[in-house]
């Protein structure tokens, strides 16, 4: 829904975290019945961050978060609460949020983390958008931190050559200058749940030798199923956000959609009638980083200068559950 009434509300700060390794589709293919080619015509991918053993989600996000601070030149002690969106948590618990907290030095703040597969930076930014705007909080830090490699079985075609790992952050604070979050459109379908999950490892199927033996800890996608999900529900859920808003299609900017494959993408950029050079990808570089994807793209268009002030940017996720979320905003600062 539009916001109303309340604060404005913006993204006052943006910061990233990246492992050091890049995995390209050549190297995969040493292990893998695969190519380069197969990958890239099919998905868009040419590489991939993937992390090194022992670096958890909250490693990363605990750098993205003290970048974005850093760049909206706010004390880390001045964070209210901390929202960490993951599909790739470093256990059950604690909350992953609660290690992001302390390693940005956000003693202050209240810390918990956001489940909706990957859409759930759209999700925590909603979240934390609604407590800026009524007032409940001033900063709230949004963090998307993955190292979903933790989670693939690699050698298994369908998912080992989509995903990367990775961290963006973003810091929702009250609006003083031109730049405001607009609206949102949230949903979820949960008869598609089993498309796309982990399926052992919680309380519905228990850790056990046999969960393990048999891969259940891995990540299971119906990649044609979730293929067909995502290119019908993006585009209706951009059309609601946008009409919701009062605004349309033409007077958007940049379009930042979610970073699982460029098919759908390509899709759902033709259903919308949005030209290549308004649509913002970098899953050529980084893969799929499911709850990182969004603020990486935003954190690039801003390096690249794909962002001016004023800007009408269209934010579109999709993921396990199976949700879906966009987001208006327009840019500047804060």
């Amino acid at each position: 829904m539009p916001l109303q009434g309340g604060r404005a509300v913006t993204i006052s700060g943006l910061g990233i975290e990246l492992p050091e390794r890049s995995v390209s589709n050549e190297e995969l293919s040493r292990s893998l019945d695969t190519s380069d080619e197969w990958i890239s015509q099919r998905t868009g991918i040419r590489s991939r961050r993937i992390a090194d053993a022992g670096v958890s989600a909250s490693d990363l996000g605990m750098v993205a978060a003290r970048r974005a601070l850093e760049a909206a030149g706010l004390a880390a002690t001045d964070v209210d609460l901390v929202l960490t969106a993951t599909i790739s948590p470093d256990q059950l618990m604690p909350a992953t949020a609660a290690r992001i907290a302390l390693g940005a030095g956000a003693v202050n703040a209240g810390a918990c983390d956001l489940s909706a597969g990957c859409t759930g930076f759209v999700y925590a930014l909603a979240l934390a958008t609604g407590m800026v705007a009524s007032g409940i909080y001033d900063q709230v830090l949004v963090v998307g931190a993955e190292v979903i490699s933790s989670l693939l079985d690699w050698e298994d075609r369908a998912t080992a050559v989509l995903f990367g790992d990775g961290a963006g952050a973003a810091l929702v604070s009250p609006a003083n200058g031109s730049g405001r979050i607009l609206g949102f459109d949230l949903g979820n379908d949960g008869s598609g749940w089993e498309l796309l999950s982990v399926p052992a490892g919680g309380s519905r199927v228990p850790a056990s030798h046999e969960t393990v033996s048999e891969g259940l800890h891995y990540l299971k996608m119906n990649g044609p199923e979730v293929f067909r999900f995502a290119t019908r529900v993006v585009v209706d859920s951009a059309n609601r956000v946008l009409e919701l808003c009062g605004r349309s299609i033409d007077e958007v900017a940049l379009v930042v959609p979610h970073q699982a494959n460029l098919r759908i993408i390509d899709a759902a950029a033709r259903r919308l009638g949005v030209p290549d050079d308004r649509i913002y990808t970098n899953l050529q570089r980084y893969g799929n980083t499911s709850c990182a994807s969004i603020p990486l793209c935003l954190s690039d268009a801003k390096a690249e200068g794909r962002l001016a002030e004023g800007d009408l940017v269209l934010l579109m996720g999709f993921g396990a559950g199976l949700t879906w979320g966009g987001c208006l905003l327009e840019w500047g600062t804060a």
